[in-house]
């Protein structure tokens, strides 16, 4: 079973996507916003494929406070965890938004939030994982 790991601090967000990725997609989900965890996860290969919230309101990385930007920099930073596909989650979708997130990340694609279309949101993830 693919397991995708959403970052996310609202939690009705992540119940959104959650219900759209176990319903739609048949995947597994994980949740969490604390950053040792996401390292964890990542590192130990638990998950297939991270959808990462650009704005984290609480996740503090030792000691200071990081966004996704920041998550997804240190994540694509190591080896172990490098060739791992993120997709950053935001409501900043103003024009050029994208580019420069994805280019600052380094991140593997992008979705904006509010997710209307629970198909396309699905098939985007699904086209990002790696080939069992």
């Amino acid at each position: 079973m693919r397991t995708v790991l959403i970052v996310e601090d609202d939690l009705i967000n992540a119940r959104v996507f959650s219900k759209i990725l176990t319903k739609r997609g048949g995947l597994e989900v994980k949740h969490t916003e604390n950053v040792d965890e996401v390292m964890k996860i990542a590192q130990s290969r638990e998950a297939d494929i991270i959808l990462m919230d650009v704005s984290l309101s609480h996740s503090i990385y030792q000691g200071k406070p990081v966004d996704g930007i920041k998550i997804t920099q240190m994540l694509k930073a190591d080896p172990q965890t490098a060739t791992l596909p993120i997709i950053l989650v935001t409501a900043h979708a103003m024009e050029g938004d994208r580019e420069n997130f994805l280019q600052q990340s380094g991140a593997d694609d992008y979705i904006s939030k509010p997710v209307v279309d629970h198909q396309q949101f699905v098939d985007q993830i699904m086209a990002l994982l790696p080939q069992e």
